[in-house]
């Protein structure tokens, strides 16, 4: 059973990761996990930013603090 509140669909920190890492499904997963969140101005700033500022945010909040960068 997956744990709420983990980061892309309830995946471990490792897999999160490691698709963290990869740019284009750090910003699909990022996309979709917001807009399930129920942040459809997240989503819509991720599908526009989601390549270069935050793709690096996520990185880093990742690496630090073992969840994606949220803006909510």
């Amino acid at each position: 059973m997956a744990v709420k509140n983990k980061d892309y669909f309830g995946l471990s920190w490792l897999v999160s990761l490691i698709l963290a890492i990869i740019p284009i499904t750090s910003w699909i997963f990022g996309f979709v996990t917001r807009f399930k969140d129920g942040h459809p101005i997240c989503a819509l700033v991720r599908i526009f930013f989601g390549w270069n500022i935050i793709w690096i945010l996520d990185l880093f909040c990742m690496i630090f603090s073992h969840h994606i960068f949220k803006l909510f």
